[in-house]
């Protein structure tokens, strides 16, 4: 058996598609805050197996650019997050009006 482009295509799909589903149907804030980082990691799997198959450092250098946005996400995001369970323990995403003040 050899594992081909396709085959890491068809994983990142799987990958983006259960990454979209947990989104939408969690609703514990750090729960949907990993779907999204299982999203851009099934993202940058696509973009490395489509760069290597076309001999393109494009992949790679839009992986680059990828996780620098998801540490940025993951800086602000946590700190939401965070900050929502620590003013609630049974948070949920609909309880962000607790952060207007």
């Amino acid at each position: 058996m050899v594992v081909t482009t396709s085959w890491y295509l068809v994983l990142g799909a799987v990958l983006f598609s259960l990454g979209a589903v947990g989104l939408l149907t969690r609703r514990n804030p750090l729960v949907m805050f990993m779907c999204v980082e299982l999203m851009l990691n099934a993202v940058n799997l696509t973009f490395v197996s489509l760069g290597a198959a076309l001999g393109d450092l494009g992949g790679q250098l839009a992986v680059f650019f990828v996780l620098v946005v998801a540490a940025a996400e993951v800086v602000v995001g946590l700190a939401v997050v965070v900050a929502i369970m620590r003013r609630r323990q049974g948070a949920t995403v609909d309880d962000l009006s607790v952060l207007g003040g």
